[in-house]
């Protein structure tokens, strides 16, 4: 009986285990067919790279991106932690990381998608069609970014001839707002009106004659060349770009598209790009057109840009990039207010800021450069054999100072200057150039560009170094939190042959006042100004009472004034302000601004004392400036 029983459980048992086998066998038929259902060949893609360099995703009326998700995926991320899926060699997987709702994992998906650079052609390409604005922007401003990622600008649809652009400039002119404009707005607009082939600023009427036909210099050139009218034209929209109706009318009467032939078209004109990328950038500061912008193909010029050897395109681009890129810094970068470094995306927050301010006759791409190499004035060095292995430098903040404070953000302020009332590309412009008008624009440019929010140095020359005092006074007396912000933060300044006392050309120039007539500038600077003295009065007080670090260096050598005229422009009892460390050197007014070298007296102690007033510890730095919470959120606006 027993042995029955056993044998009927193990014939039980055998069927079941048979049962369990056949099952297994079939759930895994099951699978390998569906596997074999759902393989994907990549045959197709590899033939379609090779006939067209376009892609389509397919997505439904009611906008479900359900298929374009699934074609981004063609690797299984699963869980994955953002910074490993940074690692990933496939192009959509990046893209999707490019794309992220998370901000932090948005910069790290670019970062990631601009370090690779073994993508063939035609997966570049499909990054680039597959490119949302936001990532666009932020390929164009990663320093590794193949330029291959950007589409060529989109076609014009209206073929330019030289004749018809000159039209169509003048068109757009005559089209801008007429009222609540400045004068130099009106005389640059009358100027461009009357310039070229046509000279028809009479039929336009109005606000556009005020000058007259006394403008003997602007009347109708008929034989001007191409490229000197539509530097007029360009010089005109500038100015027009600084007024926020007349940015979106510029935009809505096809000025983009006209910019962007012109550009094209002068390949070799970096001063017209320059221009051009300077009307941009001023267009940019407005957010509500940056779609426009992108849509023209504005990404792909200002990204080649700012690739460029010329300092002045470089710039402009730079400054046109950083205002529309709102996903890495809320600051707006106004007009004449240029970003030296960083002109790239960092992957770390800037700890503090410097600004440079040149002086009379200077400029944000000249005052800057290195001393030049034929110059006979030696500067006091203390390695006088030691060579620049870097070579010469054509502006030594960008060159020297940004790599030995690569998180610092380094600004310049630009604005014109003359010594004559002949000479002014404006004759109504006198009313805004005396110091205290010149230094309030600056002022509000600045707190818009983010500065004050962080530890600020100041870097002046001559007429640069009265501005700046008078920005910090004036700070520091305003009812407005944010200026007041900018007085408290700044750290440190230092100050190159400025004029605390005046300067001996304006002695000269008054001299001889019946003959070159000389502009508000000069006067400002004479040795006997009471502006000069109150300023100087207040200033030393401010600076005593609250501390602030002062390094200053005066000139001993004599420059050339022409008429047989020599003199030191700046004596020493006049840069020296009676406060912090001063250092007379044997250079002129020229070259005192300008190292020789990075082992010059004049660099490595601008070096040493900037590392002194600026905190290296991050955390220090924020306590010390004050920042709140949410000045922490964007890395280059902290």
């Amino acid at each position: 009986m027993e042995n029955k029983w056993f044998n009927a459980r193990r014939l039980g048992t055998t069927a079941a285990l048979t049962a369990v086998v056949l099952s297994g066998a079939i759930v895994v038929k099951a699978v390998l067919a569906i596997k074999d259902a759902l393989k994907i060949t990549t045959d197709v893609f590899e033939v379609e790279k090779k006939q067209s360099p376009y892609i389509y995703i397919q997505t439904d009326e009611t906008g479900d991106h359900s298929t374009e998700r699934k074609f981004y995926n063609t690797e299984t991320s699963g869980p994955w932690f953002p910074w490993l899926r940074s690692r990933s060699h496939d192009h959509w997987t990046l893209l999707k990381l490019a794309q992220d709702q998370d901000h932090n994992v948005r910069l790290m998906g670019v970062r990631a998608l601009a370090d690779h650079h073994h993508w063939d052609d035609a997966e570049l390409i499909e990054i680039a069609q597959a490119c949302d604005n936001r990532t666009l922007i932020g390929l164009a401003r990663s320093q590794s970014a193949d330029l291959r990622l950007f589409l060529p600008p989109p076609t014009l649809m209206q073929a330019y001839s030289e004749d018809n652009m000159e039209d169509s400039f003048r068109h757009l002119l005559s089209a801008l707002p007429v009222t609540d404009i400045d004068k130099c707005t009106s005389f640059f607009t009358s100027s461009a009106l009357q310039e070229g082939k046509g000279g028809h600023v009479e039929e336009r009427g109005g606000l556009w004659c005020f000058g007259g036909n006394g403008l003997a210099f602007t009347q109708s050139l008929s034989a001007a060349p191409e490229e000197k009218v539509e530097l007029f034209c360009l010089q005109a929209l500038a100015s027009h770009s600084t007024f926020q109706s007349h940015c979106e009318e510029i935009v809505k009467l096809g000025g983009l598209q006209l910019l962007q032939h012109v550009a094209t078209s002068r390949p070799d004109s970096c001063k017209i790009q320059s221009l051009v990328a300077r009307i941009i950038g001023n267009l940019a500061v407005w957010e509500h057109l940056h779609s426009d912008i992108i849509r023209a193909g504005w990404v792909t010029l200002l990204a080649h840009w700012l690739r460029s050897h010329d300092l002045s395109l470089s710039v402009h681009a730079a400054r046109g990039l950083a205002n529309i890129d709102r996903d890495f810094g809320r600051q707006k970068y106004t007009d004449n207010v240029y970003l030296y470094h960083p002109q790239f995306r960092l992957s770390e927050p800037v700890c503090a800021d410097i600004v440079f301010v040149h002086g009379l006759l200077g400029g944000a791409f000249k005052t800057w450069r290195q001393q030049d190499p034929f110059v006979e004035e030696e500067d006091i060095s203390s390695n006088a054999t030691s060579s620049d292995s870097d070579g010469y430098s054509y502006c030594w903040p960008m060159d020297w100072l940004a790599k030995d404070f690569p998180h610092i953000r380094i600004l310049a302020v630009d604005y014109d200057t003359h010594l004559s009332e002949w000479a002014p590309k404006c004759p109504f412009e006198s009313e805004k150039r005396s110091i205290p008008v010149r230094s309030a624009d600056m002022l509000n440019k600045l707190v818009a560009a983010g500065v004050g929010r962080r530890p600020v140095i100041w870097v002046g020359h001559s007429m640069g170094g009265l501005l700046i005092k008078q920005i910090l006074l004036s700070a520091a007396n305003s009812q407005d939190s944010n200026l007041r912000r900018l007085a408290r933060n700044t750290l440190g300044i230092v100050f190159y042959s400025v004029p605390h006392k005046g300067a001996a050309l304006a002695a000269y120039s008054t001299q001889a006042k019946y003959l070159i007539n000389p502009s508000v500038e000069v006067q400002e600077l004479s040795q006997d100004s009471e502006f000069l003295k109150t300023l100087q009065a207040q200033f030393k007080s401010y600076m005593c009472a609250r501390g602030i670090p002062c390094l200053s260096f005066g000139e001993t050598e004599k420059m050339d004034l022409g008429m047989n005229l020599k003199a030191v422009i700046v004596p020493e009892e006049s840069s020296d302000p009676g406060f912090g460390l001063y250092f007379s050197l044997p250079v002129n007014h020229l070259n005192v601004c300008k190292p020789k070298n990075k082992d010059s007296v004049l660099y490595t102690q601008t070096l040493t004392f900037i590392k002194q007033c600026i905190p290296q510890n991050r955390v220090q730095n924020i306590l010390q400036a004050g920042l709140a919470k949410e000045d922490n959120i964007f890395p280059d606006d902290m």
